[in-house]
């Protein structure tokens, strides 16, 4: 499993090399996360249920991490895991188990 340093030294140099789709991107997820009828958490769970769905285990791990940070239990992971599950079939099973033990090992 990758860890969340990585991930960031990866995405930094990353935007580093293509400051401007990076910067687009950045925008992007600002203006995705920027409604107010979900909480901040609820979109991270949202993010996480989507990289399990589409087998990004980075992807799993940064906004497992960030929903956490924002508040979000144990519970409410699961919860959106098993929505995510449902949508995606075995494989988001999976993945479904990566997203649990990231948050369990940050913990």
């Amino acid at each position: 499993m990758s860890d969340l340093k990585t991930i960031n030294t990866q995405a930094i140099a990353l935007a580093k090399a293509m400051p401007e789709v990076a910067g687009g991107f950045r925008q992007l997820a600002k203006a995705a996360h920027s409604g107010s009828r979900l909480s901040s958490a609820q979109k991270e769970l949202l993010s996480a249920s989507f990289g399990v769905v589409r087998g990004c285990e980075d992807c799993v791990i940064y906004h497992v991490d960030a929903a956490r940070k924002l508040g979000a239990e144990r519970e409410d992971l699961l919860e959106m895991l098993g929505i995510a599950a449902e949508m995606g079939g075995g494989p988001a099973m999976v993945y479904a188990a990566k997203a649990l033990a990231a948050f369990d090992a940050a913990n």
